[in-house]
């Protein structure tokens, strides 16, 4: 896995070609108006230039590091706001660690260790003066945490024991920095917990899967498909893992959400971490570990963004409505502008998050650009002519229409707008996404939609030699194909179906295509 999908294995190839250790130069855009590249064109241009022309990051002078400006930033405290309270009602509680690991502990879970290897970045001097030892800096908290899960939990009555936290970590090696997808440092919140049982722990792991897809459809308005990753795809060190996949239709790649992994009791034989049972006898306990990041953004971003910019949902906009006054040659700007000033004032009484655009030195159509660019869900305009008919005209970013709505209506109006605007974003991107999904039964049909950019749900053996064998056989500029998840959602799997790659008989329908 790589920055952001949440917890999972190291980095894999894949991105394209670049260079991993800042080989590759990235070019740092200047601010400008208007987008100079289309989402059909040159889609990797075009999402570097809205993440910086929205002003929702800014390049770093290290390269894969990025500066997260509060168009950013306050998406994330809207999702970080829901999904809180949500972990908060199954009794979670906050915690934070330390930023930094030993070597000898993080060496100690083997498997978990080589997964994260390439991509863990050392402090190996304090000034001028070498360290005695090497430290780490977290690319997850596994090795951080777990060995004070052992001081802490000592009896059945200690369990479940839940912590939370929200943190950076520092995943430093991968081919192809981008921003929110792939970056070298970003944010996320890890849940980590242990529990007396399997049963427990399983059903958590559902849980918070559940709240990943929530964060997904009902905030971001991006599809999603619940599964489980291949034994090939799992967390490094952990039983099994789940993730919601999400796809980008412009580039053909799967890209994965979010993780809910049941690390087992692996862990805990590392760092012994077991209880007194109700009998008096030591019993190790079962544990979870779950994670989303701020690739939740960039995968938004991606899904919705169009040739005028961002387009925001609703639920997660900083704004949801801006208010512009359009003053004609003698109008009276200053009732036109307490009309708009009146606007703003009773959308935000009534709790959406609006603003208002009075600054003079630029143009009504500048700022209608300005507004589409950063993706603002509706613009209000309030000129001469609405104020003499006591409305404003109210235009939707996601497909552009234009709706004259009495002030008197306006706060009912703009929710049922807002509510519109939301529905249909996610209603467009599954359509989208769908149009995209190919159920092949052969290699030749595998290879021809892995080359028109589907995505792939096909029969399948289940067996890691085979997922190694696909991957090397589709191995190429564009990068390999490998298992995104097998969907929950299961379609019927006919008596005597043989894997499209191996010709034994499949046991699952997989999903499968190149990915982030």
């Amino acid at each position: 896995m790589s920055s952001g999908g949440g917890k999972g294995a190291a980095a894999k190839g894949g991105g394209g070609k670049g260079g991993g250790g800042g080989k590759k130069k990235e070019v740092k855009k200047e601010t400008k108006l208007g987008m100079a590249y289309k989402k059909d064109d040159n889609f990797g241009e075009w999402y570097s230039e809205v993440v910086v022309n929205s002003e929702m990051i800014e390049y770093y002078d290290i390269s894969g590091c990025y500066i997260l400006r509060p168009w950013a930033m306050e998406i994330w405290e809207l999702l970080k706001e829901f999904f809180d309270a949500e972990i908060k009602k199954l009794k979670l509680k906050p915690y934070y660690f330390p930023l930094f690991v030993t070597e000898n502990v993080l060496q100690k879970e083997k498997d978990h260790i080589e997964g994260f290897a390439p991509e863990v970045a050392w402090v190996t001097k304090s000034g001028k003066s070498d360290l005695e030892a090497p430290i780490a800096i977290r690319p997850t908290s596994e090795t951080v945490m777990y060995p004070y899960f052992s001081k802490w939990i000592r009896s059945h009555r200690d369990l479940p024991l839940r912590c939370n936290q929200w943190c950076n970590v520092v995943r430093w090696e991968f081919s192809n920095p981008t921003p929110f997808i792939r970056s070298r440092e970003f944010l996320w919140q890890e849940g980590h917990t242990a529990f007396a049982t399997k049963e427990e722990a399983d059903e958590e792991v559902l849980q918070i899967l559940e709240l990943y897809r929530r964060i997904y459809e009902e905030f971001l308005a991006v599809p999603v498909s619940k599964g489980r990753k291949s034994e090939m795809e799992k967390f490094a060190g952990g039983l099994y893992t789940t993730s919601v996949e999400a796809f980008i239709p412009n580039t053909g790649r799967g890209i994965q959400g979010a993780t809910s992994h049941c690390l087992g009791q692996n862990f805990a034989k590392m760092f012994d971490i077991t209880y007194e049972n109700e009998k008096g006898a030591r019993e190790m306990v079962w544990q979870n570990s779950w994670a989303y990041t701020t690739r939740s953004i960039g995968v938004m971003v991606m899904t919705h963004g169009d040739d005028k910019g961002l387009v925001l949902p609703p639920r997660v906009a900083p704004i949801q409505v801006i208010v512009i006054p359009v003053p004609y040659k003698d109008a009276d700007t200053t009732a036109i502008k307490g009309a708009c000033e009146s606007a703003a004032y009773t959308l935000n009484e009534s709790g959406f998050r609006a603003d208002l655009d009075t600054r003079e030195n630029y143009s009504p159509g500048w700022k209608y650009s300005h507004w589409e660019m950063k993706g603002v869900p509706l613009r209000i305009e309030i000129g001469p002519k609405d104020l003499a008919n006591k409305q404003v005209r109210v235009v939707r970013r996601d497909n552009g229409a234009k709706v004259d709505i009495p002030v008197a209506n306006l706060v009912e109006e703009v929710k049922v707008l807002l509510d519109e605007i939301q529905a249909n974003l996610l209603k467009t991107a599954k359509e989208k996404r769908d149009a995209c999904v190919e159920v092949i039964h052969t290699w030749d049909e595998f290879t021809t939609a892995l080359n028109n950019k589907r995505l792939i749900l096909a029969p399948w053996c289940d067996e890691e030699e085979v997922e190694k064998d696909v991957k090397a056989r589709t191995k190429g500029d564009l990068g390999a194909a490998k298992t995104l998840c097998t969907p929950f959602d299961q379609p019927e799997l006919p008596e005597g179906t043989l894997c499209f790659a191996s010709g034994k008989p499949a046991k699952k329908w997989s999903f499968w295509g190149r990915s982030y």
